[in-house]
């Protein structure tokens, strides 16, 4: 199980090059990956792109690689014409303003498209040189979301036991029920017939009660959704999303149980069961 949320920075220092790689990634509902890289890299995001897809499934995660150049390797070119043209067009413009100063060169080397400066390494050269780092560091960024993950799995598993000890509390409330509904019908036929007591028509009342306030099939449920949401904790899929909708099953059980309840105890337990769920749920919102 692997957590939505992580990160990882790496540093390297490759002849006369220094590369830096920062993943970090949030909660997302599918994976939504931004890139950034130097302009010049542009042509590689494709390949970083497919290395985290096919790491990670979910989550929105924040890729930056930074390139600093130790001696610069760079190619200077000129354009000649833009620059005379550019000087013929200052010099008109100081005539015509009156001043009578020359145009320095200085001013002309800064207009755009006058000097170019292109990187001379090859880019399938640079990929060589990141690709080490950029893969050690997301070995590093996949192992902190797995590590974050089993404190999720730890908190989630303990929960599950709360929801479990609560069923064992629906569960006795539930093999107690007939002899409080016995007692409490022939109370009441007692206080208003005495000693008369028709067997029968008590039996009857039992019955109804027991029919309509019954939570049997409610609990063989809400088990069978606790052993789903185990099993579940241990799927190589994103368990996410499923835990989410196990959740909702389990929370219209619960809800069943606190509508049927005429337990002081089953009614704290039936707290306690959404407690722990609601914690669940939370939970679930950050598992990739």
């Amino acid at each position: 199980m692997r957590s939505m949320t992580g990160y990882a920075y790496g540093e390297a220092e490759t002849g006369a090059i220094n590369f830096s790689i920062e993943l970090r990634s949030y909660n997302s509902r599918f994976l939504d990956l931004t890139v950034n890289l130097p302009s010049y890299l542009g042509r590689l995001e494709s390949r970083f792109r497919k290395y985290v897809d096919s790491r990670v499934k979910r989550g929105k995660v924040d890729l930056t690689v930074k390139v600093k150049h130790l001696t610069q390797k760079a190619a200077v070119s000129v354009d000649p014409e833009l620059a005379r043209s550019l000087k013929s067009a200052l010099e008109e413009l100081a005539a015509a303003a009156g001043i009578a100063e020359g145009v320095p060169l200085s001013l002309i080397a800064a207009q755009e498209g006058v000097l170019s400066v292109r990187n001379c390494t090859d880019i399938e050269e640079y990929w060589d040189l990141i690709r080490p780092l950029f893969e050690s560091t997301l070995g590093d960024f996949i192992r902190e979301r797995e590590r974050e993950g089993e404190n999720l799995r730890a908190d989630i598993l303990c929960r599950i036991g709360a929801l479990e000890e609560a069923a064992a509390v629906f569960e006795r409330w539930q093999d107690e029920m007939e002899g409080v509904f016995r007692e409490n019908v022939r109370r009441k036929f007692r206080e208003v017939l005495g000693d008369q007591v028709d067997e029968q028509r008590a039996l009857t009342e039992i019955a109804a009660l027991l029919v309509k306030y019954t939570v049997s099939e409610e609990i063989v449920r809400l088990r069978s959704h606790l052993e789903s949401l185990r099993g579940e904790l241990d799927s190589p899929d994103t368990p996410g999303r499923k835990i989410d909708f196990i959740c909702q099953e389990l929370n219209r059980e619960i809800n069943t149980i606190g509508s049927k309840n005429q337990s002081l105890e089953a009614g704290k337990a039936v707290i306690d069961a959404k407690n722990a769920l609601e914690s669940i749920r939370e939970q679930a919102r950050n598992i990739e």
